[in-house]
């Protein structure tokens, strides 16, 4: 007789209780373990977040953004959580201490070699469905940004070193390089 074995659900106090250092990612009660960054990808984060940060500041804006690590628990669940590399939230109400309470209007992934096809589908699905309005995929290997505006249902890709528009914001663009 063959029984089917019932595959373990986590929730995220399973993500508090990891040892420390080791950082990990809830998704439908699935964890995804995440490898230490390495320095290309550090560089790219911080370059991103310092031109966003800027545009936000010189022109007044209600939006913040965070560098990862920043908990977003995208559903009213206990079984979603996640990290992005950067995400900016425009609803103050959305921000805690803990982190922010549902989907950031614009989320940037940098793409590690061992995470691909986390960046490519799984989180692209939960995004789009979570309600995040713009998201980024910036690829180091291919040296490529694909923009999916999911308001627009659009989906766009462009080189490194070309402008990329930002769709939250019709005047601001980011050459990333």
């Amino acid at each position: 007789m063959n029984v089917l074995r019932k595959e373990e659900v986590y929730t995220i106090d399973d993500i508090y209780v990891l040892p420390d250092g080791e950082r990990a990612e809830l998704i439908d009660g699935k964890i995804y373990y995440m490898a230490p960054p390495n320095t290309k990808h550090q560089r790219l984060v911080s370059d991103l977040h310092y031109q966003i940060k800027d545009f936000i500041k010189r022109n007044h804006g209600e939006c913040e953004v965070f560098p990862a690590p920043f908990a977003v628990f995208l559903n009213e669940d206990d079984i979603n959580y996640v990290e992005p590399d950067i995400s900016v939230i425009c609803d103050k109400d959305k921000i805690t201490d803990r982190g922010c309470n549902g989907a950031p209007d614009w989320v940037i992934e940098i793409v590690s070699p061992g995470n691909r096809s986390m960046d490519y589908f799984t989180k692209l699905f939960k995004y789009r469905t979570a309600g995040v309005r713009e998201y980024w995929i910036v690829d180091p290997a291919k040296e490529m940004v694909t923009v999916y505006r999911f308001e627009k249902e659009t989906m766009e890709e462009y080189s490194f070193g070309e402008n990329v528009p930002v769709g939250i914001y019709e005047e601001f663009s980011i050459a990333v390089e």
